[in-house]
């Protein structure tokens, strides 16, 4: 709070951050400065599924979901694989790769291994352990969508990786998912953050891909305005 208080100038990465900080901790609203994140437009871009799913050994007609971030309980990683169970009768080929977390014995994963035990679901979610960022655009372009399925985020990064690959995003309403993602042309969010709502945003995703309704061209010109020299520059303003 004193921080809030006593700063010349904040930098927050979302509009909400700064409610948050002039609600909860007095900062002065003129003197908080909302830029966002950015994403390496150079590193993640479109390339072809079926190659990228050939070289990570996945099968070319499942329908594949993505998830990238950690495993903490604020993540919602638990309500994305009972999402999962739930859609699996409608979609039989759904696989979830699950990308992060600190190793197998580190609590937080033995939980939710537990949780694919006890649901049936070891062959329907593959967990991919820690990827090196090079990687990262390899996983987004194998998959049908990323999927965000957090109780709260501040910004949300992940969400600008796979639109820069040309990948749809399906997403709680959280950080800057609210205005990054549009509805139909780069993907869904999701009416409210529990497990039906989010099953059934991933499977108004899963249905516009089988109808060849996204284009990734179109979806990767929503991460442009995002580049990191664009947000570099509105940084170096403000400093100056």
């Amino acid at each position: 709070q004193w921080l809030a208080m006593a700063a010349n100038r904040v930098i927050v990465a979302a509009p909400r951050e700064l409610e948050h900080l002039v609600r909860y901790y007095h900062a002065r609203r003129n003197q908080v400065s909302v830029i966002p994140c950015g994403v390496n437009l150079d590193l993640f871009r479109p390339a072809e599924r079926a190659a990228a799913r050939e070289r990570l050994g996945l099968a070319p007609g499942a329908d594949i979901v993505l998830y990238v971030g950690r495993f903490a309980p604020v993540k919602g990683l638990d309500r994305l694989i009972v999402s999962i169970r739930r859609l699996r009768e409608r979609f039989p080929k759904l696989k979830l790769l699950i990308i992060g977390g600190d190793g197998t014995q580190a609590p937080n994963t033995r939980s939710l291994m537990g949780l694919v035990d006890r649901l049936e679901m070891n062959t329907a979610v593959q967990f991919e352990g820690r990827i090196e960022q090079s990687d990262l655009p390899l996983y987004y372009n194998a998959a049908d969508l990323l999927v965000v399925p957090s109780h709260y985020e501040s910004f949300g990064l992940v969400v600008l990786e796979a639109l820069a690959c040309g990948v749809p995003v399906a997403a709680t309403p959280i950080g800057m998912v609210e205005s990054i993602v549009q509805e139909g042309v780069n993907g869904i969010v999701a009416g409210s953050p529990e497990s039906d709502a989010l099953a059934a945003a991933i499977a108004r995703v899963l249905d516009q891909s089988h109808a060849g309704g996204w284009i990734p061209r179109r979806i990767r010109t929503s991460a442009e305005a995002y580049g990191w020299p664009r947000v570099a520059a509105a940084v170096t303003d403000i400093y100056a």
